[in-house]
């Protein structure tokens, strides 16, 4: 089975309008670091390797500096037990071109970013399991449990997702893994907002630490602040699989730059000097939000998700989402993502809903502009 892939709506969306809305009110990543600032954390011993640097090729499995400190993100991971990659765009389809054939099955939970559907579905027969949005985003492992075939091979999942921004509960995540357990299936987790939870209570193991099929996928994009330098991996402790990874990324990026692996292993050795930094942007701007929020409750229904930089939220108003983000941008400047973006191939995706971002530091400004457009336009 090799279905043609869709166009991917929400990257087509933002080359639209990301680069030229004034106010990117739904960026998806926490706001982003100058290489100066950047090149101040290193040590002396970090600079003088990026200033030195031979810009020649790199190894496919990355920099073994680079996943030396990628693995002590992990709890038992070791540094031949990852593979990088061009962002987690290109781990994402190399795993599912590595992992499924045309006999196999999929589930995928929905919404979600749409390669994480439209890749499986290019290749098998894929079922998607929806987050109720009438119970606060949670995933109903009986839908899991029905959904599973004979075939089955895969459970894709993301949390904190997007664009939700819903944590499982650690006993449905811990029930989930037994589910896989029981089944022999992989478990294929999305883990790029991990560490930015709104309560540390709520983090999750990740994937590759807590199950011996577990495919844990992060990248520097995110959490991190620093997609610029393209830089993803894949954690798993199938050495076949992630050999099988790298056969197949020498027909993609074959290796990754190497200033981008030196300044990443750079953005890691201070990962807590940058994710303090992060958790503070995304807690002003929840508290700015909140406030926003409280004066609109007739055309916003907003609560705040358990992490992540996103939340999905239903719009009120009368004249629809799609109309809303329409004249949002267009008269404001404001960029908001509507519902038809998250349109699934799966399942129904809740209508009336926008992606809001907290991540950037220009959200104060943003919601002054939205609030004084809201208020000049209200009825």
């Amino acid at each position: 089975m090799n279905k043609p892939m869709r166009d991917f709506v929400l990257e087509t969306f933002m080359s639209k309008w990301e680069f030229t809305a004034k106010y990117n009110m739904t960026a998806s990543d926490a706001e982003s670091m100058r290489l100066p600032d950047l090149l101040a954390m290193a040590s002396d011993e970090d600079r003088e390797d990026f200033e030195t640097l031979s810009l020649g090729y790199t190894e496919t499995f990355g920099a073994p500096a680079l996943r030396q400190e990628i693995a002590r993100t992990y709890d038992t991971v070791q540094s031949d037990e990852l593979i990088c990659f061009a962002g987690a765009e290109e781990a994402i389809y190399v795993a599912m071109k590595v992992l499924l054939t045309g006999d196999d099955h999929a589930i995928v939970i929905t919404p979600n970013y749409q390669a994480a559907e439209t890749l499986p579905l290019s290749i098998c027969a894929v079922t998607g399991v929806a987050l109720d949005i009438d119970d606060d985003w949670n995933l109903d492992l009986s839908k899991i449990e029905a959904a599973i075939r004979p075939n089955t091979k895969l459970i894709s999942i993301n949390f904190p997702n997007n664009p939700t921004g819903k944590i499982l509960p650690r006993a449905t995540f811990d029930a989930l893994i037994e589910i896989c357990r029981k089944h022999g299936i992989w478990l294929f987790s999305d883990e790029v907002y991990r560490l930015i939870e709104k309560d540390e209570a709520l983090r999750l193991p990740q994937a590759v630490d807590a199950y011996e099929r577990g495919i844990s996928l992060n990248v520097m994009s995110k959490a991190y602040g620093l997609p610029g330098l393209r830089i993803g991996w894949l954690a798993c402790k199938d050495q076949k699989f992630l050999t099988r990874c790298e056969r197949y990324k020498h027909f993609l990026s074959i290796c990754n730059s190497a200033p981008s692996e030196v300044l990443a292993r750079i953005g890691l050795k201070n990962r807590d000097t940058i994710l303090t930094r992060t958790r503070a942007i995304v807690r002003s701007n929840i508290a700015d939000w909140n406030a926003f929020f409280d004066d609109f409750p007739h055309l916003f229904h907003w609560r705040e998700p358990d992490g992540g930089c996103v939340a999905f939220i239903r719009y009120k108003g009368p004249e629809g989402v799609e109309e809303f983000a329409r004249r949002a941008v267009e008269e404001a400047g404001v960029f908001f993502l509507p519902s038809s973006v998250y349109h699934s191939e799966l399942t129904p995706v809740p209508q009336n809903c926008l992606r809001v971002g907290f991540g950037r530091l220009h959200m104060p400004e943003g919601i002054t502009v939205l609030r004084n457009w809201l208020t000049r336009n209200s009825p």
